[in-house]
């Protein structure tokens, strides 16, 4: 008997130390982030104390990149950390959450009325794998509007920037985000790579000056961008190319995968609304497109896909299916 229940203590103590810790967050409390009773009022809290294997549930609310103004701060991911939004306060289980009943936003409006003072970039994601998970998040008002370089939080990715990362990310709306490049995500692989998954999400009413409205993925110095984008939907973005989705592939390679998206109604003033490809140098630019739909896009050259210093490649019953080299 005794020996039975020592068995059981110990197998019982073992599943307790495997066990996942879960960080609770909801706006206005101030407690240890243990339960919804005990909330940290703040993601970045959580963040703080999170490790990998951890997940973080957020209740529904507003919550701000910054709380002084600081235009460089940003929720910044931890690998192999899971965040979740959409909860009314009360769950006991994930599968409870409702998104779309409790929007959870992540806001870069951090100043004045103005949208100049906004916070440059809304989510940071550093060398991250595809573990760290974001799921269930409203992401806005992210004003990239510095005059740098091509890889700067100032100047792309006013949403969410991708430096050399693979998060995944699901179930998200990007909106009224604003970039010289990449309004909503930038995905930049300089020397290493960057493969985040995107699924299920929404990309509306972003505008970038200069190309990549919703998404630009970038591949330079040998680096690897490989996004998987899947179930997405592109709606009224704006840019000068690529109003979705901006590739560029300069002495790197960019392979993006986009499959059952939809985009309609974007604008870009020049040319490939939808998806333009660009490489340069030794730079290497594929879209592979399955089972996309295109309406009501408008730009100078009226192609919903464009090409610059590439070769378009063969349609499939699947769907498009472009590639440039």
């Amino acid at each position: 008997m005794k020996k039975g229940l020592l068995l059981f203590v110990c197998l019982m103590s073992a599943l307790l130390l495997d066990a996942e810790t879960i960080l609770f967050v909801k706006a206005g409390m101030n407690g240890n982030g243990t339960s919804w009773m005990d909330a940290y009022g703040t993601p970045q809290q959580a963040l703080a104390a999170a490790q990998a294997g951890d997940e973080i549930w957020v209740a529904g609310g507003t919550y701000y990149t910054s709380q002084d103004g600081d235009r460089t701060q940003s929720f910044h991911l931890v690998e192999g950390v899971a965040l979740y939004g959409g909860f009314a306060g009360t769950e006991t289980s994930r599968e409870q959450r409702q998104v779309a009943v409790y929007p959870t936003i992540l806001s870069g409006e951090i100043g004045s009325a103005s949208k100049e003072d906004n916070a440059f970039t809304v989510v940071y994601a550093d060398k991250v794998s595809q573990k760290t998970v974001v799921d269930g998040f409203t992401i806005t008002d992210g004003v990239s509007n510095g005059f740098t370089v091509n890889g700067d939080l100032s100047f792309s990715g006013a949403a969410w920037f991708n430096n050399m990362a693979s998060p995944t990310i699901s179930n998200c709306i990007f909106t009224n985000n604003y970039a010289r490049e990449g309004a909503a995500i930038y995905n930049y692989a300089n020397t290493g790579a960057c493969n985040p998954i995107i699924s299920n999400c929404r990309f509306i009413s972003n505008k970038a000056d200069f190309d990549g409205g919703a998404i630009f993925n970038m591949g330079t110095d040998n680096g690897q961008c490989t996004p998987r984008i899947v179930n997405c939907h592109f709606e009224n973005n704006h840019s000068t190319y690529g109003a979705g989705i901006l590739n560029k592939g300069v002495n790197g390679t960019v392979k993006a995968v986009i499959t059952n998206c939809v985009f309609n109604d974007n604008a870009s003033i020049l040319g490939g609304v939808a998806v333009y490809n660009l490489r340069e140098g030794r730079g290497v630019c594929d879209a592979f497109m399955q089972q996309c739909q295109f309406s009501n896009n408008s730009s100078v050259d009226g192609k919903s896909i464009g090409n610059n210093n590439s070769t378009a490649g063969k349609q499939s019953t699947g769907g498009a299916v472009l590639r440039s080299y």
